[in-house]
């Protein structure tokens, strides 16, 4: 196991254009890292320059305290697992699993190899598969034979390079727990690159989340979902993604297209002096007027273009005409965020029970104290709490060091 270091790594191609700028990153021992973001945001670059495969430009890279940016890819004890599974069609899963620890010539007897390659198809629930090629098995067991030939080896830590991008969405939910179990059980520091944010908040102890080659916010899940950073961080994270919608500053509230909000304390301060901002507000933050609600929330009436009825929930979608001031700004964020430029609308995660349909006027209501508020400019977000923040991030932390005693225990108990 190791810790890796990255110290402002910057990486620049012929033209000059930073594909990665100015990156530093702190991974600790036995850490699950997740590098997020849109296409062309430089988190396989990144990945890439760790394991050597790409040059720094420049910045440190550390592994242990030392610097390696000069090592060869061989010589820094990296396991990568690709995106394409990288097997070699002739050999059977054994031989693909062995083949690392065969091409360290004289450094380990055949008794050993047998042993390493009997152990990870027994975590990985390979060994009725041992005699058979590649192409005779499905997307998900040669990803697992990947990962098989990544833990024989015990690298100091594993690379993901969006490992599950050619599963169909049931394989991926089922591989992302066996990721997330071998990691868990090996205590290997693992960083992991996706452009699937369900993986990165499923999967990661930290993510970071990347554009153009900048990072955003390094954080656990749980505080990029509550205390994000700005705009873009509050936009990539979570799914249905977060409503954007522009308010005016009228006196000591907040006029909303649906609603106008009354603004108190430290947020009426920050937004002093500014005609406009962008409130954020998550679809599940948004409920159904009729089925409850408490003193002090929002309310009120929006027509329902339509509904869409998933058994445990259900979405509406409620088109709204965007403030010419800042539709430029949703626009440049819909397209940072790979989006599509559709129509601006509003979607709310209504209760299962809800009998809204396409086409009424619901009744609505949403707490304030969930709402985000972002400065249109520079993006940046009023309402984050760091504080709260920074009592999240303790809270992660100590829930990831007792996660990884609680699978050390059980391997001890195992071998016992």
């Amino acid at each position: 196991m190791s810790s890796i270091e990255l110290k402002n790594i910057v990486k620049k191609y012929g033209d000059g254009f930073p594909a990665v700028n100015d990156v530093s990153l702190d991974i600790a021992d036995g850490e699950f890292m997740i590098l997020v973001g849109p296409s062309g945001c430089g988190k396989s670059t990144l990945l890439r320059m760790v394991v050597g495969l790409e040059d720094i430009t420049s910045g440190d890279l550390l592994i242990n305290g030392k610097r390696v940016n000069d090592l060869a890819p061989r010589d820094r004890n990296l396991s990568m697992v690709f995106q394409n599974y990288a097997l070699y069609p002739h050999l059977t899963v054994a031989e693909n699993i062995a083949f690392p620890l065969r091409l360290a010539k004289g450094q380990h007897s055949e008794q050993e190899i047998q042993a390493k390659v009997k152990q990870a198809a027994d975590m990985l629930e390979l060994n009725e598969h041992l005699e058979r090629k590649p192409a005779n098995l499905s997307g998900g067991q040669r990803q697992r034979v990947a990962m098989g030939r990544a833990i024989v080896r015990d690298a100091d830590a594993f690379l993901f390079d969006e490992p599950l991008s050619n599963l169909d969405a049931k394989l991926r939910g089922q591989m992302r727990t066996e990721i997330a179990r071998m990691q868990r059980r090996l205590g290997v520091t693992t960083i992991y690159v996706t452009h699937d944010q369900t993986e990165a908040m499923t999967l990661g102890d930290r993510v970071a989340v990347l554009k153009r080659g900048v990072l955003q916010q390094c954080a656990s899940p749980r505080e990029l979902y509550d205390q994000p950073v700005n705009l873009f961080v509050a936009g990539f994270i979570g799914s249905p993604p977060m409503n954007f919608l522009p308010a005016r500053v009228e006196g000591n509230s907040l006029k909303l297209p649906f609603a106008t909000v009354p603004l108190e304390g430290a947020l009426a301060e920050k937004v002093k002096g500014k005609d406009l901002v962008i409130v954020g507000l998550r679809p599940e933050h948004i409920k159904d007027g009729s089925l409850g609600g408490e003193a002090g929330d929002v309310r009120f009436t929006a027509n329902v273009d339509q509904t869409e009825w998933l058994g445990n929930e259900q979405y509406a979608y409620i088109p709204f005409e965007a403030d010419p001031a800042v539709q430029d700004k949703l626009e440049e964020l819909d397209r940072d965020l790979d989006g599509e430029g559709m129509r601006t609308q509003m979607i709310v995660n209504l209760d299962s029970r809800s009998r809204v349909l396409e086409g009424d006027d619901a009744e609505l209501y949403f707490s304030p104290s969930q709402m985000h508020v972002f400065d249109p400019e520079t993006g940046e977000c009023l309402t984050r709490d760091e504080e709260k923040a920074a009592a999240i991030a303790r809270d992660s932390e100590q829930q990831r060091k007792a996660a990884l005693e609680r699978a050390k225990k059980r391997e001890q108990a195992k071998s016992a």
